[in-house]
């Protein structure tokens, strides 16, 4: 039978279905306003174009299972993956349980899943129709939205329906909409009509009146109400409830009294249906154990509850479904709480083999405490948080507490959960959590501390007061004699390391190296290595780097936090290169469904090494997303250290108004707190700003803030790293004795054996300052020839630079260019603005003009370049907008990227790098 009132979107429907692009499209309505029946239109309008339709629905009952609604989506396809590359098929055997090995990324996940798409429908186009996809598992959700917006030019097209009144992925997920609004009052009545000819005028009245355009209660509320009419209107209405109750509410009532007049048999059979999603997707016989994360009951001898038009049968299995999920709702909700619990049991049984879906039954099914359930739930959630289900093993732990025997262990559940919300940014949550832990009578515990401690740190920055409550919490834990095992003494310590990291302290440090030290074989292996790459890697880090880089082939599988912190302790050896493939690979799976706090030190590590390696574009992209995310879960500290580092950025680029803006930002904010990692980062980028500017003076007295010439201040981490800052700023402003007194410090601390950058820092100090000719080409080569010089181009830009500006003074103009042009080269190529024009300066002075680069003019858009073109030929930025009808704002922030595309930092210098352009390379 046709549908009434919906022309328009049945047209805009099959005009989706009939475009040969790919696409997506979200449908969006409330509940019964027709979705599902449009969802079914577009099927059938697809299959008579010749494509084979997948049908999925979401379920409350699986919204918190990992992956399960993508298992139900895919389950048709999953022969297929046998013909998929093996990195392919591992990506699908680590999410669907088939081996033990790291879950991928949303992007390494949702490329394996377009790839089987792609597959598949080389055999026939493929539309995929999700119904109901608010109650869709977070994972499964973000992967069709990764996968929707990739469709575009593919033989596979997905339509999706949601509800409005019901928060979900889709929300942002950015795909095409297509609101679905309840009928108007003409097809209202017009559908009414067509369905119900005889009906009475005062039911009708009544209907119309309820149903307030919505084709589901126009359908189901003249039976209800026909067996009523002889009793009156006040009978009718008080059936169908008063206006003012939702919509959803008033037909669960309706289902009600249909429910209530079936047998306890299939009242039973319906409940169990219900709470494990039966109807939608993969199912399971009855007795058969689970078979992946989209496994589900399978009803049967359902006949009375389709003859009470509860359910139906799907043509394509003949399985039964619930007619609508208001129905699976109803069930439960008539169901007594100690029916619902039978139905747990009995289907935690038949899930034995799948953990989470049994952790799940098995949590609703347990009133009293059970340590053998609680020990299943503890076990579900360690799968979970390896699987990047952080939030799904919080609930798991706690109801896994509640199930606890003993209160040590209901406590020691309660800190995981805590110490999993914590690094999930749900501080507030975790503080609350191990409040609930307690013992009667207790006022602190070891757990509460942490929790405290953590929103203390990230909310607000603060490390004097949480140094000592988390060492004196240490020393209590020391004087009750922990065993070596203990959990909470090894996440105390960690964070006691990760504050005096904050802190950058020298008296703070040494108070923790002191407490780790009386702790004895207390302490792990890990911590322990923390300890010495955290705190003054100078001191301490000779030898790391090798365990680091052993351990950084063995993170697979471990949880988030401890791949951070090994990636941290990487970082300040310089080896982060080694962690970032397996960082990208889970960082999206953290920040989306895990450890958001533990995905966003990620981030920060992955902006860093792309800031070293020179992806500078990518770093400043990480840079704001981690800085957004910051702001949005209150991590203050966070997001403090994303302005840091976008601040570094900045600064290396020559964009000097936004770098001391930032700086500015980041020393307001950190010094009063005593953030020494911050002020330290915030005077850095103040240092290279203003080398970035020609101002010495201003770049050394920065540089000595952060540590004296001739030596490395203790615990001051970016002591080190500004090497190259000092050497330089005193040799331009007449300080060479300091200068020389500075690289020769670094090469008695034999930085060189401590990192590859410290080795490439070392020798170019020391080239730069060498009293004779013979020592600055010997430790220029030792600079250049160093294997990891190509993986810091900036670095080694600055060297060359340096170096033939000294070998022009000393051998002559041709000899220099060697090592100028790819000085220059590199400069550009990275997009640092003033270092750029310096080293064409130079390049200049040998007689050589070097010319602009194509690539960089290239990549103007042609407004761009007749932009510059007209403030090359002087016009000014008001001129230039009335020409192109463009506002002087505008046109001033098209200069603002041109500069940089061009290599320069001034007005003046555009006429001289567009006229080179077409220039060949001097010799």
């Amino acid at each position: 039978m046709a549908m009434v009132g919906r022309e328009a979107e049945q047209a805009e429907l099959a005009a989706f279905v009939k475009t040969a692009a790919g696409q997506a499209l979200v449908l969006r309505g409330e509940t019964g306003v027709g979705k599902s029946s449009l969802l079914g239109h577009a099927a059938a309008v697809a299959e008579q174009e010749g494509y084979a339709v997948i049908r999925a629905s979401g379920v409350e009952a699986e919204s918190e299972l990992p992956y399960a609604g993508l298992h139900q989506f895919l389950h048709p396809l999953l022969a297929d993956v046998a013909d998929l590359d093996d990195g392919s098929q591992e990506v699908f055997d680590a999410v669907f349980g088939r081996a033990d090995s790291d879950p991928p990324s949303v992007m390494t996940l949702g490329i394996a899943v377009l790839s089987l798409l792609s597959l598949a429908a080389a055999r026939k186009p493929l539309l995929l129709v999700l119904d109901d996809g608010q109650w869709l598992d977070d994972s499964s959700a973000d992967i069709c939205g990764f996968v929707g917006r990739r469709l575009a030019g593919s033989p596979v097209k997905l339509l999706v329906g949601v509800r409005t009144d019901i928060a979900s992925r889709f929300d942002t997920a950015a795909l095409p909409e297509l609101p679905i609004a309840a009928l108007n009052d003409q097809d209202a009545a017009a559908l009414l009509t067509q369905r119900f000819p005889t009906l009475g005028k005062q039911i009708r009245r009544l209907v119309l009146t309820q149903a307030q355009g919505n084709p589901l209660a126009l359908l189901e509320l003249p039976a209800h109400l026909g067996g009523a009419a002889i009793q009156g209107e006040p009978a009718l209405e008080s059936l169908v409830g008063d206006l003012g109750m939702p919509l959803p509410r008033r037909l669960q009532r309706l289902y009600g009294s249909r429910i209530a007049a079936l047998s306890d048999a299939m009242r039973a059979e319906l409940l169990m249906g219900a709470l494990d999603g039966a109807g939608a997707g993969a199912r399971l016989s009855r007795g058969e154990a689970g078979s992946g994360p989209g496994a589900r009951y399978r009803m049967r001898d359902a006949d009375e509850a389709v003859a009470a038009g509860l359910l139906e049968i799907e043509p394509a299995t003949g399985d039964f479904a619930f007619r609508h999920p208001l129905v699976r709702s109803a069930v439960v909700q008539m169901a007594t709480p100690n029916q619902r619990r039978a139905a747990h049991r009995a289907l935690a049984q038949i899930h034995r083999e799948h953990l989470e879906r049994r952790a799940t039954h098995l949590a609703a099914a347990t009133v009293d405490p059970d340590e053998e359930v609680a020990d299943i739930l503890e076990a579900a959630a360690e799968s979970a948080t390896k699987r990047g289900g952080a939030l799904a093993a919080v609930a798991w732990l706690t109801r896994a507490a509640e199930l606890s025997v003993e209160h040590t262990s209901r406590s020691r559940r309660l800190a995981d959960a805590a110490f999993v919300a914590g690094h999930a940014a749900r501080l507030g949550q975790a503080h609350r959590l191990v409040q609930y832990g307690l013992a009667p009578g207790s006022t602190d515990s070891a757990a509460s501390v942490l929790a405290s401690a953590y929103q203390a740190l990230y909310q607000d920055g603060d490390v004097l007061s949480t140094h000592r409550q988390v060492a004196l919490a240490i020393q209590k834990l020391r004087d009750t004699g922990p065993t070596e095992a203990d959990e909470v003494l090894t996440r105390l310590v960690n964070l006691l390391l990760a504050i005096s990291q904050y802190a950058g302290d020298r008296a703070a440090w040494e108070r923790t190296q002191a407490l780790l030290a009386d702790l004895g074989d207390l302490i792990t292996e890990r911590s322990r290595l923390y300890g010495d790459t955290w705190s003054d890697v100078i001191r301490h880090g000779a030898g790391s780097a090798e365990v680091i880089e052993q351990a950084a082939a063995k993170v697979a599988g471990q949880e988030p936090w401890e791949v951070t912190r090994l990636a941290v302790a990487a970082y300040h050896l310089d080896i982060l290169s080694r962690f970032r493939p397996h960082l990208r690979g889970i960082v999206d799976r953290e920040l989306e469904t895990g450890a958001v706090a533990s995905g966003m030190v990620m981030l920060h590590l992955i902006m860093l090494d792309q800031m070293a390696v020179g992806e500078w574009d990518g770093a400043q992209d990480t840079g704001r997303r981690v800085l957004a995310l910051a702001v949005e879960h209150g991590h203050e500290l966070f997001a403090t250290q994303s302005r840091a580092y976008l601040a570094q950025l900045a600064a290396l680029r020559g964009q000097l108004g936004p770098a001391r803006d930032l700086q500015a930002e980041v020393d307001a904010w950190a010094r009063p707190r005593g953030l020494g990692f911050l002020t330290q980062l915030a005077d850095s980028a103040g240092a290279t700003a203003a080398l970035s500017a020609g101002d010495y003076e201003t770049a050394y007295l920065y540089a000595i803030g952060i540590t004296p010439p001739g030596e490395f201040r203790p615990y001051a981490y970016q002591a080190s790293r500004t090497l190259l800052d000092l050497v330089e700023a005193a040799r331009h402003t007449g300080r060479t004795e300091q200068a020389r007194q500075h690289a020769l410090a670094a090469r008695d601390a034999d930085l060189p054996k401590i990192s590859p950058r410290l080795a490439l820092l070392t020798y170019g100090a020391l080239a730069m300052t060498a009293d004779g000719e013979h020592e600055a080409a010997e430790m220029f080569a030792l600079a250049e020839a160093h294997p990891d010089a190509a993986r810091f181009p900036f670095e080694l830009a600055r060297i060359r630079l340096a170096h033939g500006i000294r070998v022009r003074h000393v051998e002559g103009r041709a000899a220099a260019r060697r090592y100028l042009v790819p000085a220059a080269e590199a400069f550009e190529r990275l997009g640092a603005a003033g270092w750029t024009e310096r080293a064409r300066a130079e390049l200049r002075a040998t007689g050589a003009v070097p010319r602009a680069s194509m690539l960089n003019l290239a990549s103007l858009t042609w407004q761009e370049r007749r932009i510059a073109d007209l403030a090359a030929s002087g016009l000014t930025n008001k001129e230039i907008g009335k020409r192109m009808h463009l506002s002087p704002r505008t046109v001033s922030s098209h200069l603002y990227r041109i500069f940089p595309k061009l290599g320069i930092t001034t007005r003046a210098a555009l006429r001289d790098a567009l006229s080179r352009t077409e220039e060949g390379p001097q010799s």
